[in-house]
């Protein structure tokens, strides 16, 4: 049933909820300043969605996580954040281009002891954890990168998982390319995460609901 009262814009909306959520880590507000003026920094994941993303950590007790797209690490550091002194964050990236800049934060916030960066395809960083004995003991995953190999990762995370752990797929909605039609996609990605979405909402093992945050997280428990 549609609501009868009209809320007002998207840009409205999103504008009220970011200006009634709760002040940013000093160092992660330090961190999204400097990325405002840099050319790619529309990539940094949004406030929001590491706010309640953090939240969820920290309310499931989460001390092992993977992240696959570290980009500049605002989302890396995040995590540390929100975990505890003996949890880990892998973080995984094929440059540390990115990656240089945001160490130092992660130093300054001193949570670089918590994140184990790995440099390499996140596929195959993904399968080395299984190979050396790590399925089934990580909390929360969050994939924000390597969008062509997103089944893969999506299959490789589900063999990482505990039960009643969480994978966070970032960019749902693909920069709005999934909420037109099929033929208007525009990018060698997009078909990948339409047909993931699916997937994912048809999928027996997992619970999954998406959250309008952001450009979009599909957030699953594992069953």
């Amino acid at each position: 049933m549609a609501c009868p009262k009209d809320y007002g814009t998207d840009e409205e909306r999103r504008a009220y909820i970011n200006s009634h959520m709760s002040q940013l880590h000093p160092v992660m507000k330090k961190l999204r300043e400097l990325m405002e003026t840099h050319p790619r920094g529309f990539l940094i994941s949004s406030p929001n969605t590491a706010m309640i993303l953090s939240n969820v950590l920290q309310l499931a007790g989460v001390k092992k996580c993977i992240e696959v797209g570290v980009f500049t690490g605002y989302s890396s550091l995040a995590w540390a954040l929100s975990i505890p002194q003996d949890g880990k964050v892998v973080a995984c990236d094929i440059s540390t281009e990115f990656t240089d800049i945001g160490k130092p934060f992660w130093k300054e916030a001193g949570v670089d002891n918590k994140i184990d960066l790995r440099i390499a395809p996140a596929v195959d960083t993904l399968q080395s954890l299984i190979d050396a004995g790590e399925s089934g003991t990580f909390d929360f995953i969050y994939v924000d990168g390597d969008k062509l190999n997103a089944d893969v990762i999506y299959e490789l995370s589900l063999k990482l998982l505990r039960t009643n752990g969480i994978i966070a797929f970032d960019n749902s909605f693909m920069h709005g390319y999934l909420l037109k039609p099929e033929e208007e996609d525009e990018r060698q990605d997009v078909p990948v995460i339409r047909k993931l979405n699916v997937k994912i909402q048809q999928d027996p093992r997992v619970t999954a609901v998406m959250l309008d945050v952001g450009d979009g997280v599909y957030m699953c428990r594992k069953n």
